[in-house]
């Protein structure tokens, strides 16, 4: 299942951050998971939140650079070794990862994992095949 990411054009100056999360607040948007890669003039906001067209849409009204993008969720056991067996399967089907992020889930031990890869539906089969389990966009909206 393919998850909706926001990716979001920040430039880096002072209250750029403040505007982006006041508008989300202000539109009733719950962040659940976030990353952020810079450089020295600006920086990518990746968001997952509970509503993402909503969000998106309040964002561009705002005038504010951002796009959704296609991304696969996966829950991983909290352990040693939980990730490196979810990536061992993409990397055996020679699967690029471009980038990923991750969060614990604060009811059991599980670690999601935002994946963007290459190819969502080469990975999705060998992530399925491997029996990572794959997250429903419910599952991560509703956290």
């Amino acid at each position: 299942m393919i998850i909706k990411q926001l990716s979001i054009f920040v430039e880096n100056k002072a209250g750029r951050m403040a505007e982006v999360t006041e508008i989300l607040a202000n539109n009733n948007i719950d962040i659940r998971a976030l990353s952020i890669a810079d450089t020295t003039d600006y920086g990518i906001l990746r968001l997952i939140v509970n509503n993402p067209q909503k969000a998106l849409d309040a964002l561009k009204a705002a005038s504010i650079t951002v796009t959704l993008t296609g991304v696969i969720a996966i829950a991983i056991p909290d352990q040693p070794g939980g990730l490196a067996r979810a990536i061992k399967v993409l990397s055996d089907r020679q699967i690029s990862i471009e980038y990923m992020y991750a969060f614990l889930n604060p009811n059991n031990a599980t670690a999601f994992v935002i994946l963007r890869v290459e190819d969502n539906d080469k990975a999705l089969q060998a992530l399925q095949d491997g029996n990572i389990r794959i997250m429903k966009e419910s599952e991560i909206y509703e956290i």
